[in-house]
This record gives structure tokens, sequence and C-alpha cells, in this order.
């Protein structure tokens, strides 16, 4: 227990110290509680209470941009009918060497359509011997002749390989433009290792 005496009250404070007790609690002020806002529904709430909403980081983002459909294309008809290919005019070919008429045959025979040039392929190979042949047809026609009489000769038991290539070779693209006719010359020429071959005139 608190002893009283020397001028203490119940709480041991002297009339100096409860007057210092007093002035400090006077200046204190006991703070006062706010009571929860009631909002009712439907209401609006005060300013005060509604906390601001941060922009949506979408609502700051840059919109995509509009789809936009394909730009569709008119078709466009031709101002003018489509042209035809032009086709290269055919090259105008020369007819093949024929087989002489048997009247052209017999004027040779018997000279009286001279025979005025003769080769003789014997000792030549097929190569050798068509081109022999070309450049002496070539130049019988350079010099006007028409009738020449080329010696190719049967071989053995008449299998000779420069006769047997005579005919392609007379109707071959290179001599087109130069040997108009042949045929197997008579016995006094050659007979079958022989031929007669009529020249076309040089144009």
């Amino acid at each position: 227990m608190r002893r009283k005496g020397s001028g203490r009250d119940e709480n041991g404070l002297t009339p100096e110290d409860r007057r210092i007790w007093n002035r400090i609690t006077g200046t204190v002020s006991t703070p006062r509680t706010r009571k929860a806002a009631r909002v009712t529904p439907g209401a609006e709430a005060p300013a005060h209470l509604i906390a601001p909403i941060p922009d949506h980081p979408l609502s700051r983002a840059e919109k995509p941009p509009a789809k936009t459909s394909p730009a569709r294309f008119a078709r466009t008809e031709p101002t003018s009918e489509p042209r035809s290919p032009v086709r290269p005019a055919p090259s105008r070919l020369r007819p093949a060497p024929e087989d002489l008429e048997p009247r052209r045959k017999q004027r040779l025979s018997r000279e009286r359509d001279p025979i005025e040039a003769r080769i003789d392929l014997h000792g030549f190979g097929r190569f050798e011997a068509e081109d022999q042949l070309r450049a002496f047809l070539t130049g019988c026609q350079a010099r006007g002749q028409r009738a020449v009489l080329v010696i190719t000769g049967q071989g053995r038991l008449g299998g000779g390989i420069i006769r047997a290539s005579f005919a392609e070779w007379m109707q071959s693209p290179a001599l087109r433009g130069v040997v108009s006719g042949f045929t197997s010359a008579h016995r006094r020429h050659g007979g079958d290792g022989a031929f007669y071959v009529t020249l076309k005139r040089r144009g």
C-alpha cells in the first residue's frame, strides 16, 4: 500500500506532480474511431472511397490492324483477239532424182546424147567414194555438163558396197539440187557396174 503523507495523494503524487500531469493530459486528445461507411446497393459510393482503377495494359497497346479483305482482281477482257501463231513457210523441197526415161537411156547408150565426163570409184572406201562422187557431180554441173557416167563396179558376187550405196547417195539432200535422174548403164559402158547420171541446169 502506498503511504499517504507529506502532501501526497492516494496515487503518491504531490500537488506539483498533479499539476504537471494535468497540464500534459490536457494537451492530448483521444483519437476518435471512424465508423465504417454504409454502402447501399445501387447507390453511388463516396468519391473518397473509390480507388482509381489503373488502365488495362491492353487499353494502352496498339490496336491490331483491321483485317483487310484481299483485293479482288478484276478480270480484264482482252482488247483484241489473240493472234494465231505464225507458222513458218514450209521450205521448198527439191524433188528427188528419178529413173531416166527409157528413151533418154537409149540415147545415152548409143551416145546420141554425149557422155561428157566419167569417174571410176574402184579402189575407194565407202566414205571416200561418196566424197569423190559428190565433188565430181558438183563440178560437172558448175561446168554446164548434163550427162556423165559413174563406174562403181559390181563387187564380188554383185554385192559391192559402193554400188549398193549409190542410190542412197543420189537421193541425199546434198545432191537433190544437182542430180535430175540416174539409171544403170548399158553393157558397153559397164552394165550393172556403172550408172548414167543426168544433171540439172545450174540455177
